[in-house]
């Protein structure tokens, strides 16, 4: 892990017409004050859906999550042991399992980010008290005891009803190394890495639908050149097999953030070998790798770079699915954003190594702003993982050890759930900026779409901290019924949840809205995020 930094893409552009797609409920992200604050809107926006439009799935792995062996994520914030007084099952924490399962988590990348590069899973099975120690050279310099590994990763996303998706070691592992883990994990056979497997105490092969060949192979995973890395994908993917019926879809080191180069050359060296191709890009709100800046301690200023950064990730998968598409105009290879998020520094008197930081609604709006972004690019963008689950990073999850609360972001996914495989709908949207400083930005964004019963969801992110909006939209093939929302906000823009004040920023009911004869008008709070259902 750990990178910096259409068609379809320009849906989001909040101050110009945009297409997007609109699945049955609306999610408004605003930013300063409390919703009753926001009684007097100072803007204005017009929305447009076209729910007889609606064509492209939104793919549920986009609301993908990522573990990785790094600080407290794995060991403690997932990972206590059988004898631990925290309760578990298996080891495994029972109340981050309540939590990830109440957000239908769909995947789960493991175990890296850059430490997969230097992961042998071998050192990761049979008896715990046998297993090797080794130690995290990118991560803290810890040494872990390898009590997490395959059984336990797939026994964890058996418990939270998650698809596995495995990074495999291609810079310091062989393509034997990769060859049997895949066997170990999928195989029938009467052979050594199955029956190996069954003696370890798993009889079946577990189901493995996504398997990447590598983890930034441009840096920690081996500062390699594209021409280089495309020649050795298409060696290790010759020796991934499908094992057992198991059929893998693949998944290329794709690019750092703006080199677009390297899409080009996989595009063209690799092409129908994969699956799909990686894309990682994280929001520093500074723009300013060496000084990102305070997770709470922050002022506007600071709100409206992380909003422009996050912007980034709208050019990004625009630029790249460009590329892609002339090489594959069907749209084959799909793009995989598994890394994003927001990076700040850490907390102050935590290991620098350990990415533990704090959780705003600042960082709630990015995770709406982003969502929103990855939905109307649904065409492309297959799967995304935000960093990181549990206490690193932009986490769902943070724990103290038998503590646990959950995030502002971790209520955006929730809110977000009904996008899940809905079908998007295209969207024009006319919208106002928001400005600080001489520089502007759209003020609203918005992906909506359709599910499988006919419910609509819209989600509305207000990026302005001081300004409501009042949305007027008209809903072209469809009837607008009975309307229910949600809203995500607070009275302050760095509010956040702690173990003393778990429940500081969380959902509350919205009623701010009114059907009209051609669709609907809705007020956006400042700094929210509203969920619309009708």
């Amino acid at each position: 892990m750990l990178a910096r930094n259409g068609r379809f893409g320009s849906i989001v552009s909040m101050n110009r017409t945009c297409l997007l797609s609109l699945t049955g409920s609306l999610v408004l992200l605003g930013l300063s004050g409390s919703p009753a604050a926001e009684s007097s809107p100072t803007a204005s926006a017009q929305l447009t859906l076209r729910a007889d439009q609606a064509r492209y799935q939104i793919n549920r792995n986009i609301y993908g999550h990522f573990a990785e062996h790094l600080g407290r994520c794995i060991y403690e914030g997932i990972w206590v042991g059988e004898d631990s007084p925290i309760p578990n099952t298996r080891g495994i924490r029972n109340d981050v399992v309540a939590a990830l399962k109440a957000i239908k988590v769909p995947v789960l990348r493991w175990p890296g980010g850059c430490f997969a590069d230097e992961y042998h899973w071998k050192d990761g099975i049979g008896p715990r008290q046998q297993r090797p120690a080794m130690i995290n050279t990118h991560w803290g310099g810890v040494v872990e005891n390898n009590h997490f590994g395959t059984h336990e990763f797939m026994d964890l996303c058996e418990q939270i009803g998650a698809d596995p998706y495995v990074c495999g070691n291609v810079g310091s592992g062989s393509v034997q190394e990769m060859m049997e883990w895949v066997e170990y994990m999928t195989s029938d056979a009467d052979s050594p890495m199955a029956n190996l497997r069954r003696k370890n105490g798993r009889e079946k092969p577990w189901r493995l639908p996504y398997f990447g060949v590598g983890n930034e192979s441009w840096g920690c995973g081996g500062n390699m050149r594209p021409e280089y890395y495309a020649d050795q994908y298409r060696r290790y993917n010759t020796f991934v097999k499908n094992y057992a019926g198991n059929r893998i879809y693949r998944i290329a080191c794709g690019a750092n953030a703006f080199d677009f180069r390297w899409t080009e050359v996989l595009m063209a060296d690799v092409g129908r070998r994969m699956n799909g191709l990686s894309l990682h890009f994280y929001t520093v709100p500074s723009g300013n790798w060496g000084r990102k800046g305070s997770a709470t301690r922050f002022e506007e200023p600071q709100w409206h770079s992380a909003m422009r950064e996050a912007l980034k990730m709208e050019d990004l998968v625009r630029r790249h699915g460009e590329i892609m598409d002339k090489a594959d105009p069907d749209k084959r290879v799909g793009m995989i954003v598994d890394e994003w998020g927001m990076w700040h520094d850490v907390e102050p008197g935590t290991n620098p190594g350990f990415l533990y930081q704090q959780n705003t609604l600042r960082d709630a709006l990015v995770a709406g702003l982003t969502l929103n972004i990855f939905n109307n690019h649904c065409d492309r963008v297959k799967m995304a993982n935000i960093a990181q689950t549990i206490n690193v990073l932009q986490a769902m999850v943070l724990t103290d050890r038998e503590k646990m609360l959950v995030t502002p972001t971790y209520h955006v996914f929730e809110m977000y759930v009904p996008h899940h495989d809905a079908t998007l709908v295209p969207a024009e949207l006319q919208g106002p900026d928001y400005e600080l400083a001489g520089q502007k930005i759209p003020q609203v964004s918005v992906s909506a779409s359709r599910d499988k019963s006919g419910r609509v969801h819209v989600s509305l992110c207000n990026l302005s901290p001081t300004a409501a909006v009042r949305l007027t939209c008209e809903v072209q093939g469809a009837k607008v019924g009975s309307m229910k929302g949600r809203v995500l906000t607070a009275p302050e823009i760095n509010a956040h949840n702690t173990f003393a004040q778990p429940e500081t920023v969380k959902p509350s009911a919205f009623e701010d809205f009114s059907a009209t004869q051609k669709g609907f008008e809705v007020n956006l709070p400042a700094k929210s995020i509203v969920m619309l259902e009708f």
